[in-house]
Protein backbone atom coordinates (compact mmCIF):
# COMPACT_ATOMS: atom_id res chain seq x y z
CA UNK A 1 0.00 0.00 0.00
CA UNK A 2 3.11 2.03 -0.59
CA UNK A 3 3.32 5.22 -3.38
CA UNK A 4 5.74 7.89 -3.92
CA UNK A 5 2.73 9.99 -4.58
CA UNK A 6 -1.07 10.83 -3.40
CA UNK A 7 -3.31 12.66 -4.98
CA UNK A 8 -6.71 13.40 -3.15
CA UNK A 9 -9.07 14.35 -6.30
CA UNK A 10 -9.43 13.78 -9.83
CA UNK A 11 -9.80 17.02 -11.12
CA UNK A 12 -7.96 19.09 -13.56
CA UNK A 13 -5.54 19.72 -10.81
CA UNK A 14 -5.59 16.09 -9.54
CA UNK A 15 -5.96 13.85 -12.72
CA UNK A 16 -2.97 16.30 -14.36
CA UNK A 17 -0.58 15.94 -11.53
CA UNK A 18 -0.92 12.19 -11.44
CA UNK A 19 -0.02 12.20 -14.67
CA UNK A 20 2.74 14.64 -14.64
CA UNK A 21 3.64 12.59 -11.08
CA UNK A 22 4.12 9.01 -13.16
CA UNK A 23 6.00 10.40 -16.38
CA UNK A 24 8.84 11.49 -13.57
CA UNK A 25 8.89 7.86 -12.46
CA UNK A 26 7.02 8.47 -9.46
CA UNK A 27 4.43 5.92 -8.32
CA UNK A 28 1.46 7.50 -8.24
CA UNK A 29 -2.20 6.78 -6.82
CA UNK A 30 -5.00 9.18 -7.48
CA UNK A 31 -7.84 8.83 -4.29
CA UNK A 32 -11.85 9.96 -6.00
CA UNK A 33 -14.56 9.96 -3.77
CA UNK A 34 -17.28 10.61 -7.34
CA UNK A 35 -16.23 10.27 -11.35
CA UNK A 36 -12.81 10.72 -12.93
CA UNK A 37 -12.45 14.33 -14.15
CA UNK A 38 -13.43 16.24 -11.23
CA UNK A 39 -16.41 19.28 -10.91
CA UNK A 40 -14.44 20.68 -14.75
CA UNK A 41 -15.13 17.29 -16.62
CA UNK A 42 -18.18 16.45 -15.15
CA UNK A 43 -20.09 19.63 -14.04
CA UNK A 44 -18.40 22.84 -14.68
CA UNK A 45 -16.09 23.08 -18.09
CA UNK A 46 -17.19 20.58 -20.23
CA UNK A 47 -20.56 20.27 -19.71
CA UNK A 48 -21.65 23.79 -19.98
CA UNK A 49 -19.55 23.80 -23.05
CA UNK A 50 -21.61 21.62 -24.49
CA UNK A 51 -24.59 23.01 -23.59
CA UNK A 52 -23.59 26.49 -25.19
CA UNK A 53 -22.64 24.69 -28.48
CA UNK A 54 -26.23 23.35 -28.08
CA UNK A 55 -27.33 27.20 -27.80
CA UNK A 56 -25.20 28.42 -30.98
CA UNK A 57 -26.70 26.07 -33.09
CA UNK A 58 -29.73 26.99 -32.24
CA UNK A 59 -28.75 30.74 -32.49
CA UNK A 60 -27.42 29.92 -36.11
CA UNK A 61 -30.99 28.46 -37.08
CA UNK A 62 -33.35 31.32 -35.47
CA UNK A 63 -30.96 34.22 -37.50
CA UNK A 64 -30.24 31.31 -40.78
CA UNK A 65 -32.13 34.24 -42.69
CA UNK A 66 -29.42 36.66 -42.26
CA UNK A 67 -26.98 34.17 -44.17
CA UNK A 68 -29.62 33.48 -47.20
CA UNK A 69 -30.70 30.12 -45.84
CA UNK A 70 -34.50 29.31 -44.92
CA UNK A 71 -34.96 27.43 -42.44
CA UNK A 72 -38.43 26.78 -40.46
CA UNK A 73 -40.07 25.51 -37.26
CA UNK A 74 -36.10 25.14 -35.30
CA UNK A 75 -37.38 24.22 -31.53
CA UNK A 76 -35.66 23.41 -28.91
CA UNK A 77 -35.25 20.02 -27.42
CA UNK A 78 -34.21 20.80 -23.96
CA UNK A 79 -33.79 17.20 -22.61
CA UNK A 80 -31.73 16.15 -25.59
CA UNK A 81 -29.45 19.34 -25.01
CA UNK A 82 -29.15 18.19 -21.57
CA UNK A 83 -28.51 13.96 -22.74
CA UNK A 84 -25.81 15.56 -25.24
CA UNK A 85 -23.88 17.59 -22.57
CA UNK A 86 -24.10 14.57 -20.04
CA UNK A 87 -22.95 12.33 -22.62
CA UNK A 88 -19.98 14.41 -23.85
CA UNK A 89 -19.17 14.88 -20.19
CA UNK A 90 -19.23 11.20 -19.46
CA UNK A 91 -17.07 10.48 -22.42
CA UNK A 92 -14.02 13.24 -21.34
CA UNK A 93 -14.40 11.10 -17.68
CA UNK A 94 -13.70 7.86 -19.65
CA UNK A 95 -11.30 9.56 -21.03
CA UNK A 96 -9.78 9.83 -17.92
CA UNK A 97 -10.05 6.97 -16.75
CA UNK A 98 -7.86 5.67 -20.05
CA UNK A 99 -5.50 8.00 -19.05
CA UNK A 100 -4.99 6.70 -15.58
CA UNK A 101 -4.34 2.79 -17.10
CA UNK A 102 -2.00 4.59 -19.62
CA UNK A 103 0.01 6.24 -16.87
CA UNK A 104 -0.31 3.25 -14.74
CA UNK A 105 -1.58 5.17 -11.93
CA UNK A 106 -3.65 3.17 -9.50
CA UNK A 107 -7.29 5.32 -8.67
CA UNK A 108 -8.33 4.77 -5.05
CA UNK A 109 -12.65 4.85 -5.22
CA UNK A 110 -13.37 6.32 -1.89
CA UNK A 111 -13.47 9.49 0.31
CA UNK A 112 -10.12 10.27 1.38
CA UNK A 113 -8.33 11.71 4.88
CA UNK A 114 -5.15 12.91 5.46
CA UNK A 115 -3.16 11.52 8.75
CA UNK A 116 0.42 11.67 10.05
CA UNK A 117 3.05 10.41 8.87
CA UNK A 118 2.61 11.18 5.05
CA UNK A 119 -0.71 8.45 5.13
CA UNK A 120 -3.98 8.74 3.30
CA UNK A 121 -6.90 6.69 4.81
CA UNK A 122 -9.57 5.81 1.93
CA UNK A 123 -12.82 4.97 2.79
CA UNK A 124 -14.72 3.09 -0.01
CA UNK A 125 -18.49 3.14 -0.46
CA UNK A 126 -18.88 0.29 1.59
CA UNK A 127 -17.67 1.98 4.61
CA UNK A 128 -14.18 -0.20 4.76
CA UNK A 129 -11.38 1.82 5.36
CA UNK A 130 -7.66 1.35 4.05
CA UNK A 131 -4.19 3.01 4.81
CA UNK A 132 -2.36 4.23 2.13
CA UNK A 133 1.19 5.76 2.41
CA UNK A 134 2.99 8.51 0.30
CA UNK A 135 6.83 8.52 0.63
CA UNK A 136 7.41 11.65 -1.13
CA UNK A 137 3.94 13.75 -0.26
CA UNK A 138 0.32 13.94 -0.47
CA UNK A 139 -1.25 16.50 -3.01
CA UNK A 140 -4.42 17.85 -1.97
CA UNK A 141 -6.78 18.88 -5.32
CA UNK A 142 -10.11 18.48 -3.80
CA UNK A 143 -11.37 21.38 -5.61
CA UNK A 144 -14.83 23.23 -4.70
CA UNK A 145 -18.59 23.58 -5.18
CA UNK A 146 -20.84 25.91 -5.29
CA UNK A 147 -20.96 28.68 -2.29
CA UNK A 148 -24.01 29.57 -0.78
CA UNK A 149 -25.19 32.78 1.07
CA UNK A 150 -27.42 32.66 4.25
CA UNK A 151 -30.38 34.52 1.79
CA UNK A 152 -30.05 32.09 -0.64
CA UNK A 153 -30.34 28.56 0.58
CA UNK A 154 -30.14 26.31 -2.19
CA UNK A 155 -32.97 23.45 -2.07
CA UNK A 156 -31.97 22.11 -5.63
CA UNK A 157 -34.88 22.41 -7.16
CA UNK A 158 -36.35 26.50 -6.96
CA UNK A 159 -33.13 27.78 -5.73
CA UNK A 160 -30.25 25.86 -7.50
CA UNK A 161 -26.57 26.03 -7.95
CA UNK A 162 -24.34 25.48 -11.31
CA UNK A 163 -24.79 21.32 -10.95
CA UNK A 164 -28.41 21.44 -10.86
CA UNK A 165 -28.24 24.16 -13.61
CA UNK A 166 -26.80 21.66 -16.22
CA UNK A 167 -29.27 18.99 -15.52
CA UNK A 168 -33.21 20.36 -14.82
CA UNK A 169 -35.74 18.38 -15.75
CA UNK A 170 -37.85 20.87 -17.57
CA UNK A 171 -36.74 24.33 -19.42
CA UNK A 172 -37.66 27.21 -16.81
CA UNK A 173 -40.12 29.89 -18.49
CA UNK A 174 -38.55 32.62 -16.38
CA UNK A 175 -34.80 32.14 -14.70
CA UNK A 176 -33.11 34.74 -12.22
CA UNK A 177 -29.14 34.38 -12.34
CA UNK A 178 -27.88 35.65 -9.03
CA UNK A 179 -24.03 36.79 -9.45
CA UNK A 180 -23.01 37.40 -12.87
CA UNK A 181 -19.11 35.90 -13.03
CA UNK A 182 -18.42 33.43 -15.58
CA UNK A 183 -20.74 30.49 -13.85
CA UNK A 184 -23.71 33.10 -14.39
CA UNK A 185 -23.32 35.04 -17.87
CA UNK A 186 -22.81 31.30 -19.12
CA UNK A 187 -25.88 30.01 -18.24
CA UNK A 188 -27.40 33.83 -18.27
CA UNK A 189 -26.48 33.15 -22.38
CA UNK A 190 -27.52 29.70 -22.25
CA UNK A 191 -31.14 29.59 -20.60
CA UNK A 192 -31.70 33.32 -22.56
CA UNK A 193 -30.70 31.46 -26.27
CA UNK A 194 -32.97 28.82 -26.33
CA UNK A 195 -36.07 30.74 -24.99
CA UNK A 196 -36.10 31.49 -21.07
CA UNK A 197 -36.64 34.73 -19.87
CA UNK A 198 -33.43 35.54 -18.14
CA UNK A 199 -32.45 38.48 -15.94
CA UNK A 200 -28.99 38.54 -13.92
CA UNK A 201 -28.58 40.28 -10.88
CA UNK A 202 -25.20 41.92 -10.00
CA UNK A 203 -24.24 43.42 -6.22
CA UNK A 204 -21.00 45.22 -8.06
CA UNK A 205 -21.64 48.55 -10.47
CA UNK A 206 -20.90 46.38 -13.75
CA UNK A 207 -21.56 42.79 -14.71
CA UNK A 208 -18.26 40.23 -14.85
CA UNK A 209 -17.05 42.59 -12.44
CA UNK A 210 -13.16 41.21 -12.68
CA UNK A 211 -13.07 42.27 -16.26
CA UNK A 212 -11.41 45.60 -17.82
CA UNK A 213 -14.94 47.92 -16.94
CA UNK A 214 -15.17 48.57 -21.14
CA UNK A 215 -15.69 44.88 -21.41
CA UNK A 216 -18.39 44.47 -19.06
CA UNK A 217 -19.85 47.79 -20.25
CA UNK A 218 -19.82 45.98 -23.73
CA UNK A 219 -21.21 42.65 -22.52
CA UNK A 220 -24.36 44.24 -20.96
CA UNK A 221 -25.50 46.47 -24.14
CA UNK A 222 -25.13 43.02 -25.87
CA UNK A 223 -26.72 41.14 -23.28
CA UNK A 224 -29.71 43.95 -23.11
CA UNK A 225 -29.52 43.71 -27.09
CA UNK A 226 -30.90 39.60 -26.68
CA UNK A 227 -33.15 40.21 -24.02
CA UNK A 228 -31.30 39.88 -20.91
CA UNK A 229 -32.47 41.92 -18.12
CA UNK A 230 -29.22 43.11 -16.60
CA UNK A 231 -29.70 44.64 -12.59
CA UNK A 232 -26.41 46.27 -11.00
CA UNK A 233 -25.60 48.08 -7.92
CA UNK A 234 -28.55 45.18 -6.90
CA UNK A 235 -28.69 43.01 -4.06
CA UNK A 236 -31.27 39.64 -3.56
CA UNK A 237 -32.72 40.36 -0.25
CA UNK A 238 -34.85 37.32 -0.05
CA UNK A 239 -36.60 34.56 -2.22
CA UNK A 240 -39.96 33.57 -1.63
CA UNK A 241 -40.75 29.66 -2.51
CA UNK A 242 -43.74 29.02 -0.81
CA UNK A 243 -45.43 29.33 -4.08
CA UNK A 244 -45.96 27.30 -7.34
CA UNK A 245 -42.67 29.60 -8.44
CA UNK A 246 -40.06 31.91 -7.00
CA UNK A 247 -40.60 35.48 -5.43
CA UNK A 248 -37.13 37.60 -5.37
CA UNK A 249 -36.88 40.60 -3.80
CA UNK A 250 -34.44 42.90 -5.20
CA UNK A 251 -33.07 45.87 -3.27
CA UNK A 252 -32.21 48.49 -5.93
CA UNK A 253 -31.17 52.22 -5.98
CA UNK A 254 -34.73 52.98 -6.85
CA UNK A 255 -35.96 50.73 -3.75
CA UNK A 256 -37.22 46.99 -4.10
CA UNK A 257 -38.36 45.70 -6.80
CA UNK A 258 -39.99 41.62 -6.68
CA UNK A 259 -39.26 39.86 -9.57
CA UNK A 260 -41.45 36.58 -10.34
CA UNK A 261 -39.35 33.35 -11.87
CA UNK A 262 -39.90 29.68 -11.75
CA UNK A 263 -35.72 28.95 -11.28
CA UNK A 264 -33.45 30.89 -8.66
CA UNK A 265 -29.91 30.56 -10.01
CA UNK A 266 -27.18 31.26 -7.42
CA UNK A 267 -23.92 32.18 -8.98
CA UNK A 268 -22.22 33.94 -6.28
CA UNK A 269 -19.38 32.62 -6.12
CA UNK A 270 -17.37 28.54 -4.93
CA UNK A 271 -15.89 27.42 -1.45
CA UNK A 272 -13.28 25.14 -0.98
CA UNK A 273 -13.59 21.38 -0.43
CA UNK A 274 -11.48 21.24 2.61
CA UNK A 275 -14.32 19.54 5.20
CA UNK A 276 -13.35 16.68 6.75
CA UNK A 277 -9.66 15.98 4.84
CA UNK A 278 -8.21 15.97 8.47
CA UNK A 279 -6.30 19.12 8.41
CA UNK A 280 -7.01 20.30 11.70
CA UNK A 281 -5.76 16.80 13.20
CA UNK A 282 -2.48 17.62 11.15
CA UNK A 283 -2.13 21.39 12.12
CA UNK A 284 -2.25 22.14 8.22
CA UNK A 285 -2.59 26.16 7.91
CA UNK A 286 -6.05 27.08 6.65
CA UNK A 287 -6.97 30.95 6.49
CA UNK A 288 -9.81 32.39 5.08
CA UNK A 289 -11.60 28.85 4.01
CA UNK A 290 -8.23 28.41 1.59
CA UNK A 291 -5.32 26.33 2.78
CA UNK A 292 -1.84 28.13 2.77
CA UNK A 293 1.12 26.98 0.80
CA UNK A 294 4.47 28.12 -0.57
CA UNK A 295 5.71 29.01 -4.16
CA UNK A 296 6.06 25.09 -5.18
CA UNK A 297 2.63 24.52 -2.64
CA UNK A 298 4.02 22.95 0.43
CA UNK A 299 2.00 23.23 3.32
CA UNK A 300 3.29 24.58 6.94
CA UNK A 301 3.38 20.42 7.51
CA UNK A 302 6.62 18.66 5.11
CA UNK A 303 5.04 16.28 2.91
CA UNK A 304 1.60 17.64 2.34
CA UNK A 305 0.93 19.87 -0.58
CA UNK A 306 -2.08 21.55 -1.89
CA UNK A 307 -3.15 22.91 -5.13
CA UNK A 308 -6.34 24.21 -7.05
CA UNK A 309 -9.48 26.19 -5.81
CA UNK A 310 -8.60 24.46 -2.04
CA UNK A 311 -5.41 27.79 -1.98
CA UNK A 312 -5.70 31.51 -2.32
CA UNK A 313 -4.52 31.86 -6.26
CA UNK A 314 -7.64 32.14 -9.05
CA UNK A 315 -10.49 29.16 -9.35
CA UNK A 316 -9.64 28.17 -13.02
CA UNK A 317 -8.85 24.77 -14.14
CA UNK A 318 -5.18 25.81 -16.38
CA UNK A 319 -4.04 27.58 -13.43
CA UNK A 320 -4.98 24.05 -10.81
CA UNK A 321 -3.20 21.91 -13.85
CA UNK A 322 0.00 24.34 -13.87
CA UNK A 323 -0.26 24.18 -10.37
CA UNK A 324 0.03 20.63 -9.86
CA UNK A 325 3.09 20.23 -12.53
CA UNK A 326 5.22 22.41 -10.85
CA UNK A 327 4.12 20.92 -7.37
CA UNK A 328 5.62 17.47 -8.64
CA UNK A 329 8.20 18.43 -10.94
CA UNK A 330 9.63 20.22 -7.34
CA UNK A 331 8.97 17.13 -5.22
CA UNK A 332 10.73 14.91 -8.51
CA UNK A 333 14.40 17.18 -7.62
CA UNK A 334 13.59 19.30 -10.99
CA UNK A 335 13.99 23.09 -10.33
CA UNK A 336 10.34 24.43 -11.78
CA UNK A 337 10.01 28.60 -11.68
CA UNK A 338 7.39 29.65 -9.94
CA UNK A 339 3.99 30.20 -11.57
CA UNK A 340 3.37 33.76 -12.74
CA UNK A 341 -0.03 34.56 -11.40
CA UNK A 342 0.15 38.05 -13.07
CA UNK A 343 0.53 36.23 -16.76
CA UNK A 344 -2.96 33.73 -15.91
CA UNK A 345 -5.94 33.82 -18.85
CA UNK A 346 -9.30 34.45 -18.00
CA UNK A 347 -11.93 32.84 -20.52
CA UNK A 348 -15.65 33.49 -20.12
CA UNK A 349 -17.94 31.40 -23.37
CA UNK A 350 -20.92 33.41 -23.11
CA UNK A 351 -21.74 35.37 -26.38
CA UNK A 352 -20.30 37.76 -27.43
CA UNK A 353 -16.89 35.53 -25.72
CA UNK A 354 -15.23 37.40 -23.14
CA UNK A 355 -11.19 36.56 -22.53
CA UNK A 356 -8.56 38.58 -21.00
CA UNK A 357 -4.89 38.99 -19.11
CA UNK A 358 -2.96 40.87 -17.05
CA UNK A 359 -3.42 44.10 -15.99
CA UNK A 360 -7.00 46.10 -16.52
CA UNK A 361 -7.36 50.15 -17.40
CA UNK A 362 -7.57 50.83 -14.43
CA UNK A 363 -5.44 48.34 -12.49
CA UNK A 364 -2.82 50.11 -14.56
CA UNK A 365 -3.26 53.85 -13.87
CA UNK A 366 -3.06 52.75 -9.95
CA UNK A 367 -0.16 50.94 -10.39
CA UNK A 368 1.48 54.56 -11.66
CA UNK A 369 2.09 53.57 -14.84
CA UNK A 370 2.21 55.64 -17.95
CA UNK A 371 0.42 53.45 -20.65
CA UNK A 372 -0.65 53.90 -24.23
CA UNK A 373 -3.94 52.19 -25.21
CA UNK A 374 -5.37 50.41 -28.61
CA UNK A 375 -8.25 49.81 -29.40
CA UNK A 376 -9.99 47.70 -32.55
CA UNK A 377 -13.49 46.99 -32.80
CA UNK A 378 -14.94 44.02 -34.14
CA UNK A 379 -17.01 46.49 -36.35
CA UNK A 380 -14.34 47.26 -38.78
CA UNK A 381 -12.83 43.55 -39.16
CA UNK A 382 -13.71 42.09 -42.81
CA UNK A 383 -13.43 38.15 -41.06
CA UNK A 384 -16.32 39.34 -38.17
CA UNK A 385 -18.04 41.72 -40.73
CA UNK A 386 -18.54 37.93 -42.85
CA UNK A 387 -19.32 35.94 -40.10
CA UNK A 388 -21.85 37.97 -38.79
CA UNK A 389 -20.24 38.46 -35.93
CA UNK A 390 -19.42 42.35 -35.44
CA UNK A 391 -20.09 42.78 -31.32
CA UNK A 392 -17.28 43.77 -29.03
CA UNK A 393 -13.04 44.65 -29.87
CA UNK A 394 -10.03 44.16 -28.79
CA UNK A 395 -7.85 46.49 -25.92
CA UNK A 396 -4.39 46.44 -25.55
CA UNK A 397 -2.80 48.10 -22.69
CA UNK A 398 1.08 49.12 -23.04
CA UNK A 399 3.36 50.14 -20.98
CA UNK A 400 4.23 53.75 -22.62
CA UNK A 401 8.08 53.69 -21.36
CA UNK A 402 9.27 50.24 -22.77
CA UNK A 403 6.66 49.17 -24.64
CA UNK A 404 5.44 46.34 -22.42
CA UNK A 405 2.07 44.55 -22.47
CA UNK A 406 0.25 45.05 -19.80
CA UNK A 407 -2.83 43.58 -20.12
CA UNK A 408 -5.22 42.60 -23.02
CA UNK A 409 -8.74 42.67 -22.83
CA UNK A 410 -11.34 40.95 -25.44
CA UNK A 411 -14.55 40.68 -26.07
CA UNK A 412 -16.43 38.95 -29.26
CA UNK A 413 -16.68 35.85 -31.27
CA UNK A 414 -13.79 33.13 -30.43
CA UNK A 415 -11.83 35.79 -28.49
CA UNK A 416 -11.13 32.32 -25.94
CA UNK A 417 -9.32 30.89 -28.61
CA UNK A 418 -7.23 34.28 -28.96
CA UNK A 419 -6.03 34.95 -26.08
CA UNK A 420 -3.25 32.71 -26.27
CA UNK A 421 -1.59 34.69 -28.13
CA UNK A 422 -1.47 37.55 -26.05
CA UNK A 423 -0.37 35.10 -23.30
CA UNK A 424 2.44 33.93 -25.40
CA UNK A 425 3.44 37.28 -26.23
CA UNK A 426 3.98 38.70 -22.58
CA UNK A 427 5.64 35.38 -21.36
CA UNK A 428 8.53 36.34 -24.79
CA UNK A 429 8.46 40.37 -23.16
CA UNK A 430 7.52 41.29 -26.50
CA UNK A 431 7.08 44.95 -27.18
CA UNK A 432 4.34 46.36 -28.93
CA UNK A 433 6.28 47.31 -31.76
CA UNK A 434 7.51 43.90 -32.58
CA UNK A 435 3.67 43.09 -32.40
CA UNK A 436 2.71 45.29 -35.26
CA UNK A 437 5.37 43.70 -37.06
CA UNK A 438 4.34 40.17 -36.99
CA UNK A 439 1.92 39.41 -40.05
CA UNK A 440 -1.32 38.35 -39.07
CA UNK A 441 -3.22 36.19 -41.66
CA UNK A 442 -5.63 37.85 -43.85
CA UNK A 443 -8.89 37.91 -43.25
CA UNK A 444 -9.10 36.26 -39.29
CA UNK A 445 -10.74 37.74 -36.33
CA UNK A 446 -6.93 37.84 -34.54
CA UNK A 447 -5.67 40.83 -37.33
CA UNK A 448 -7.44 42.99 -34.91
CA UNK A 449 -4.75 41.90 -32.25
CA UNK A 450 -2.18 43.59 -34.70
CA UNK A 451 -4.75 46.41 -35.49
CA UNK A 452 -5.14 46.93 -31.72
CA UNK A 453 -1.23 47.52 -31.24
CA UNK A 454 -1.20 49.92 -34.11
CA UNK A 455 -4.39 51.72 -32.54
CA UNK A 456 -1.71 52.08 -29.77
CA UNK A 457 1.41 53.71 -31.45
CA UNK A 458 -0.75 55.79 -34.03
CA UNK A 459 -0.13 53.14 -37.10
CA UNK A 460 -3.62 51.43 -37.33
CA UNK A 461 -4.64 50.92 -40.95
CA UNK A 462 -8.29 49.73 -40.98
CA UNK A 463 -9.77 52.16 -38.47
Amino acid sequence: MNYDIIVIGSGPGGYVTAIRASQLGLKTAVVERESLGGVCLNWGCIPTKALIKSANVFEYLTHASDYGINVKDASVDFNAMVDRSRGVASGMSNGIQFLMKKNKIDVLKGTGVVKAGKKVAVTAEDGTTTEYTADKGVIIATGARSRELPNLPQDGEKIIGYRQAMTLKTQPKKLVVVGSGAIGVEFAYFYNAIGTEVTVIEYLPNIVPIEDEEVSKQLEKSFKKMGVNVMTNASVESVDTKGKGCVVTVKTAKGEEKIECDVVLSAVGIAANIENLGLEDLGIVVDKGRILVNDFYQTNIPGYYAIGDVIPTAALAHVASAEGIICVEKIAGHHPAPLDYGNIPGCTYCSPEVASVGMTEKAAKEAGKEIKIGKFPFSASGKASASGAKDGFVKLIFDAKYGELLGAHMIGANVTEMIAEIVAIRKLETTGEELIKTVHPHPTMSEAIMEAAAAAYGEVIHL
